[in-house]
């Protein structure tokens, strides 16, 4: 069964130019990072150099204009960063970017070479539908917090991901929830992948078209579906 996503008017009203393209995979198989996902990361990163052409990560219009949607949401967009942008700002350190699973290293590839927000959900964790929404600020979001599980609440208005059990992504895409993370036993799983104005629509497709293409190769019988959310 095709998984519901969708955006509420709320979001809609809060940037007009939003965008959201979903990646949908069924029989993946993921495990450790391996030499091949380094390689990724380490071509993204490359990528990632010639687009900014020695500008820092903020400068890059769309990155600004993620900064811009932060702001109108009430986040303090230096201090919380969307995840494009954290994961290029690390990228360009001497410690460059994380080896997580293979899934994760792929999608993480993509938002860096693409600067793009890139988000990866196991489906079989997901609680009924998807929802982009404004928090009322009583939603549970379970994360961890110094080493141990603790369960926080958004911001009211806050931008937030939910599902019927609660926020799986908090100020739209800067940190994750442990519940639906991708794990090396994730067989299942949704992208999102997200721009604001000025990026086209054009792009937004060629990052998504990049990301399949890349699950097709690590998982070759995985079934594989690209849709915009309702």
């Amino acid at each position: 069964m095709t998984l519901t996503i969708s955006v509420s008017d709320s979001v809609r009203a809060l940037a007009p130019d939003f965008s959201c393209l979903v990646v949908e995979a069924q029989g993946l198989v993921n495990g450790p990072s391996s030499e091949a996902g380094a390689e990724l990361l380490d071509e993204a990163t490359r990528r990632l150099v010639r687009r900014l052409d020695g500008r820092p990560p903020h400068e890059d219009p769309h990155l600004a204009a993620w900064r811009d949607a932060y702001t109108a949401f009430g986040a303090k967009p230096s201090r919380t960063r969307n995840s494009a942008e954290a994961l290029a700002k690390r990228a360009l350190t001497d410690a460059g970017l994380p080896r997580i699973n293979l899934l994760v290293d792929l999608y993480n590839a993509i938002s860096v070479a693409h600067l793009i927000p890139v988000g990866g959900e196991d489906t079989d964790r997901i609680k009924g539908s998807m929802r982009l929404v404004r928090s009322t600020g009583e939603e549970p979001f379970p994360t961890v917090a110094g080493g141990a599980e603790t369960v926080e609440h958004p911001e009211p208005g806050e931008v937030v991901w939910c599902d019927d059990e609660g926020v799986t992504c908090r100020r739209w895409n800067w940190r994750q929830g442990v519940r639906t993370r991708l794990t090396e036993e994730s067989v299942n799983a949704l992208f999102l992948l997200e721009s604001l104005a000025p990026m086209p629509a054009e792009a937004l497709d060629a990052a998504g078209a990049e990301l399949a293409e890349g699950l097709a190769k690590l998982s070759p019988g995985a079934r594989i579906a690209v849709r915009r959310p309702e």
